[in-house]
């Protein structure tokens, strides 16, 4: 199996590492989604950091990933036949191709099963895959309507439904959806967008010594990738240590009243909609603080992540013609200094 590019061989694309480490650290985010032009390493990065996530422990055989730990019951009785026994395996990541049917999402009757013997038995599909790890989806905002539609449904629900071939299903689906795309190539469904938690933009390298770095760097790992992986190796010891760091710190992490208010007046002076923006923000401030070591958040963690969570919920404002980017930067610069 081919080697992931290493997280932290990655050159630049500062906000998109941030993005995806917060999500990694606080999955109740809602997922990252990152616009930006074609061959920016939008994949790269978040196959990456899956890759370098330490192993998750499921329920042996189960299809659905169950956590051993998890109250629910499985719909498939898993943890009765397993009983204490645990197994560890690699957190998944599952790329949802824009031509994939509905039956491949959501699953379907194992037909094969069903014409051998008659029995009907329910055939997973990348939901169930996905479940605990991540969803990618590259080009969202070109994938088919009906397929939006279920995503948001379980964006919602955390759970995947199937009504259908005299089938009802229900089981777990929660994992970090990632999306990315080029704004040039079409618009994502307001709906859609609204789910993800942070939005970040990237952009074509424009530093000459950033761009031959980064050509180096991906030539040496398409010769040799074990050496190239080998030079970054402590590097992503460090990543994944800060990572389990966060993920311990931050039920810890507290939240004075003083941040929860300016966060809401910070997304009242950009015109945010809906509430989300302040939940987003208080989520990827006490991220941060987590990722920084820190046990309280303060004005400069929320600060940090504004842009991130607030840049795609915004109104359009037509006595503005700056970008959503600016306005943001421009309210953080005057209720943060005050």
């Amino acid at each position: 199996m081919r080697k992931a590019f290493p997280f932290s061989a990655i050159v630049g694309q500062t906000e998109m590492k941030q993005a995806l480490l917060m999500a990694a650290v606080e999955p109740r985010l809602g997922g990252v989604m990152v616009f930006g032009d074609r061959g920016t390493g939008k994949s790269t990065a978040v196959r990456a950091l899956a890759a370098l996530l330490p192993p998750m422990m499921i329920v042996p055989g189960c299809r659905y990933s169950c956590a051993p730990v998890d109250s629910a019951p499985c719909i498939e009785g898993c943890r009765e036949r397993a009983g204490k026994a645990v197994q560890q395996v690699p957190v998944p990541f599952v790329d949802l191709p824009l031509g994939a049917t509905e039956d491949r999402v959501v699953g379907s009757l194992d037909l094969e099963r069903a014409l051998a013997t008659g029995e009907k038995r329910f055939e997973p599909g990348l939901l169930a895959k996905a479940n605990r790890g991540f969803l990618y989806i590259d080009e969202i905002n070109l994938l088919e309507d009906h397929l939006v539609d279920l995503l948001l449904d379980v964006a919602v629900s955390g759970q995947n439904v199937v009504e259908r071939e005299g089938l009802s299903i229900r089981h777990p689906a929660r994992f970090i959806l990632v999306g990315s795309g080029n704004p040039e190539e079409g618009e994502l469904r307001p709906q859609l967008l609204d789910r993800f938690g942070l939005s970040v933009d990237v952009r074509t390298p424009t530093d000459i010594g950033d761009r031959i770095e980064i050509v180096k760097r991906c030539d040496a790992f398409d010769r040799e990738p074990d050496a190239f992986c080998a030079r970054f190796e402590d590097a992503e010891h460090k990543v994944v240590d800060q990572i389990a760091a966060a993920r311990k710190r931050l039920p810890k992490v507290e939240v004075p009243d003083s941040i929860l208010e300016l966060g809401t007046r910070l997304c009242q002076a950009v015109g945010a909609d809906g509430l989300r923006g302040e939940l987003t923000l208080l989520r990827a401030a006490r991220a941060t603080a987590a990722l920084a070591g820190k046990k309280l958040v303060a004005p400069h963690h929320l600060a940090s992540v504004a842009t991130l969570a607030l840049r795609h919920r915004m109104r359009k404002n037509v006595l503005d013609d700056t970008g959503s980017t600016a306005r943001i930067e421009r309210a953080v610069a005057e209720l943060v200094a005050a």
